[in-house]
């Protein structure tokens, strides 16, 4: 870290030493990418989503490169709570970076079990709710864009853990600030923002879709314009931390979500084509703001002048 600038940033109990994470869901579980990234450099790993049980995920195709971006439907394919614990978390004991656990579930019974059972996993430093999964009980409404749901949610999970929690939005929602402002209330530590946009491509010659699951959710550059609106709103409405996310792949990407509101940022689609991408943002953004004589992450921070 450069001497000249101070680039923690706090979010509950979690200390990271930059602002920089990993999205979940493009990073693996951390051992996939530590031969090409020095995993240390890094201000947290995310790990891809984790269910209370192992599941199996979306048919072939799904994924599609778009022209700006990424198609997904992936359908959260992992290995349920316990064989993470077994199999991933140990891995971890070798490195000092601090680790966020991503969680879902289809019912919000799935997402108190889920949270209680890494709630006693002293390696991981806090958990990371994706809330864009249908709720199977309410006839597929999504938690994520519900608020009554959403609150149901956060506050379940709430209720078995004491590790941090980040809750991460949906975008697809007529005001970001009422779902920021809820998972405030209901005892959130931090917001993510944003998931991926759900979205389509279609096959002309076929007239089928391009992705098995027929939509998916758009990440990469094409979505940035839209993160940055969001951040940026909901940064007017909440005192806890924002995690921004969306296109991110350059320092200067990193930089315009921190001027906008957020406190972090995190790294997705650009690890695919550049698994350096985090470490080459790091030392990006501690660059320009000693350039420019900024002592801290902090003084960035919401400095749009909107």
């Amino acid at each position: 870290m450069n001497k000249q600038t101070d680039m923690r940033v706090k979010i509950g109990s979690l200390i990271m030493q930059n602002p920089v994470t990993v999205a979940s869901g493009t990073f693996g579980y951390g051992p996939e990418y530590a031969d090409l990234v020095d995993l240390d450099r890094l201000g947290a790993i995310t790990v891809k989503g984790i269910s209370a049980e192992p599941h199996t995920g979306n048919s072939m195709p799904r994924t599609f490169e778009t022209f700006a971006g990424m198609l997904n439907a992936i359908g959260l394919p992992g290995p349920g709570a316990q064989k993470f614990i077994k199999k991933y978390l140990p891995f971890f004991e070798d490195y000092r970076v601090p680790l966020i656990v991503n969680i879902w579930g289809k019912t919000v019974e799935d997402y108190s079990r889920v949270a209680e059972i890494f709630n006693d996993q002293s390696r991981i430093n806090a958990l990371e709710v994706n809330v864009s999964c249908p709720n199977v009980k309410e006839g597929g409404a999504l938690y994520g864009t519900d608020v009554n749901l959403f609150r149901s949610v956060v506050d379940a999970v709430r209720a078995k853990t004491k590790k941090p929690l980040i809750i991460k939005l949906a975008p697809n929602v007529a005001d970001i600030k009422l779902f920021a402002l809820a998972a405030e209330e209901c005892g959130a530590d931090a917001v993510s923002i944003m998931n991926s946009y759900p979205a389509m491509a279609i096959n002309i010659e076929t007239r089928k879709p391009q992705l098995a699951n027929r939509t998916g959710g758009l990440s990469g550059p094409a979505i940035k314009p839209i993160a940055i609106k969001l951040v940026w709103e909901a940064a007017k409405a909440v005192k806890i931390p924002i995690i921004g996310m969306g296109g991110i792949s350059s320092p200067e990407d990193a930089l315009e979500f921190i001027i906008a509101g957020a406190s972090a940022v995190a790294v997705g689609t650009a690890n695919f084509s550049d698994p350096s991408t985090a470490v080459r943002v790091i030392e990006g953004m501690e660059k320009w703001m000693a350039a420019k004589g900024i002592g801290s992450i902090a003084d960035l921070k919401g400095t749009v002048k909107a």
